[in-house]
């Protein structure tokens, strides 16, 4: 079993998986203040309330998108694990076919989402990734990595709206019953939920029309559980995306290390 952690600016994802299959995962809040010691503790303390030990792993990997955590997290891993986690980054072998300007910029996050999402859907595929941002990318029939839209996030969205409206308080993230809100609440619930996900539908469509093939459309992501269930396309919700992804950069990184 390997430890793979998934640092987003929001949440880190954090788990176990072995051949695919995710023994446990958890979500901790990203702080940029703590410490190595502190995220050990943490991490530790989940690894036992699920029921494992520190020496069911043989090694671990890290994605992140906060680079001034990177190390202070790969000393909390290497606490846990006694040897040093993989970094998802420059030069790590991927097999992606990746056709966008500057292949060198594209996210580590969207990289393990499609080397995931290649290995367990039917090409072509449309990735949405909704957390601190929403992203949709395109893999086309033939495997190749088209790119795709980087969208302000849900709560982030709501967060700036909240924050500058004087009269707009925030809200749960609840499914309206209907479109048209009669009470600033329900207004505002119909402008988060129903409006990212019809915005989804709209990305899609546009995206449908680039591509050759119908798609596999897949979801992931803290919010997509939220979102989605309101969209009109059918988009299977796969919570533990990255970490398979994770697991897979791992062992083809390790087997030819």
């Amino acid at each position: 079993m390997i430890l793979a952690l998934d640092v987003g600016n929001t949440n880190i994802v954090f788990g176990g998986i072995e051949n695919g299959k995710t023994a446990f995962f958890s979500r901790v809040h990203t702080d940029r203040n703590k410490t190595e010691d502190e995220y050990a503790v943490i991490f530790k303390t989940l690894i036992s309330i699920n029921g494992m030990k520190n020496d069911a792993f043989d090694g671990a990997i890290i994605s992140s998108v906060v680079p001034q955590l990177n190390e202070i997290l790969k000393k909390a891993v290497e606490m846990i694990c006694r040897s040093e986690p993989l970094i998802v980054g420059p030069g790590i072998k991927t097999g992606l076919n990746i056709r966008i300007d500057n292949p060198a910029t594209l996210g580590s996050d969207l990289v393990v989402g499609a080397v995931a999402a290649m290995a367990s859907y039917k090409k072509p595929i449309i990735i949405i990734d909704m957390g601190t941002a929403t992203t949709v990318v395109a893999i086309d029939k033939a495997g190749i990595y088209r790119g795709g839209i980087i969208a302000p996030g849900v709560r982030v969205a709501m967060e700036s709206l909240t924050g500058n409206a004087a009269q707009l308080q925030s809200i749960s993230l609840s499914t309206p019953k209907k479109v048209i809100g009669t009470n600033t609440a329900d207004c505002l619930r119909s402008g988060v939920v129903i409006g990212n996900a019809a915005m989804l539908d709209g990305i899609i469509d546009r995206m449908k029309e680039e591509i050759e093939g119908e798609p596999t459309i897949v979801a992931t992501g803290g919010l997509s559980s939220k979102i989605i269930p309101n969209c009109r396309h059918k988009i299977k919700l796969d919570d533990d995306l990255l970490l398979r992804g994770l697991e897979i950069l791992y062992n083809k990184n390790k087997a030819q290390s």
